[in-house]
């Protein structure tokens, strides 16, 4: 087989992915659709399910707030029974969480954060790492973590904890399920350019009472290559973990930031 073949995933495979009906998880379901997957993605806002799968009717759907691991069990359940079985998991499913001094965060809002961020994940993985260990078609997982797993995060704690826990989680994994011939990797996307980054720039810009453009100069300033990175970058990455080139990376932390230095 030569190298450039090595690259591309092989046709077939069944995916699934949580919290994808737009952004990092959108661009990752096309992408996989794109090497003629059948995918499965599952999101808590109905209206933008239904504009997917509108958009592109290859696509599996179901709602679903992931926080809740009755509906989670209802989304794998469903997703076996379309796909017929799961080779590969990813785990994008999260939200930005409150952004303020800790004694300042609303202990419901830190709950919610950790609910969905942290919770979400195993309630996947316990019901879908059993369907993972049947297929012999590269199984792997990956979890979408952030670069704020990576580095500390004033003011934005609650979603640095869980962004940190993430990363454990699949370290520890990546030793539980190499002997099944699982992979588990996670991504830690950087400042990912988009509608929701904009979010979040306003929301600490208003914490620290400063200007929306100067906030976000302060991120690029950051980052060594100057830029954000785009949802594209992030599900690239994912289609090679997911690829026979990527058949030996397992238990990695993978940063897509263009070296972010600091928070």
């Amino acid at each position: 087989m030569k190298t450039v073949d090595l690259l591309k995933p092989a046709p077939g495979l069944r995916v699934l992915i949580s919290g994808a009906a737009a952004g990092i998880g959108a661009a990752i379901a096309q992408a996989f659709l794109d090497v003629d997957a059948a995918v499965y993605i599952c999101d808590v806002d109905p209206a933008a399910v239904d504009k997917a799968t509108t958009a592109d009717p290859r696509l599996h759907a179901g709602v679903a707030d992931v926080s809740d691991r009755d509906q989670v069990d209802r989304i794998i359940k469903d997703a076996r029974a379309k796909l017929g079985g799961l080779d590969i998991l990813i785990n994008n499913a999260g939200i930005a969480g409150p952004t303020g001094a800790v004694e300042d965060i609303d202990a419901d809002q830190w709950e919610r954060t950790v609910s969905t961020n942290l919770n979400s994940q195993f309630y996947f993985l316990r019901k879908a790492v059993p369907l993972l260990k049947e297929t012999s078609s590269n199984p792997c997982i990956v979890a979408m973590a952030s670069v704020a797993g990576r580095l500390g995060y004033p003011f934005r704690t609650p979603y640095a904890a869980t962004k940190w826990a993430i990363v454990g989680l699949v370290k520890s994994l990546a030793i539980e399920l190499g002997p099944s011939n699982v992979r588990v990797n996670a991504i830690l996307p950087g400042v990912v350019e988009g509608e929701r980054m904009d979010r979040v720039i306003s929301a600490r810009a208003e914490a620290l009472g400063i200007g929306f453009e100067q906030m976000k100069g302060e991120y690029l300033e950051k980052i060594s290559l100057r830029r954000m990175v785009t949802v594209q970058d992030v599900a690239a990455m994912t289609l090679f973990l997911a690829s026979p080139a990527g058949r030996n990376i397992s238990g990695q932390a993978i940063s897509i930031d263009g070296n972010v230095e600091y928070l």
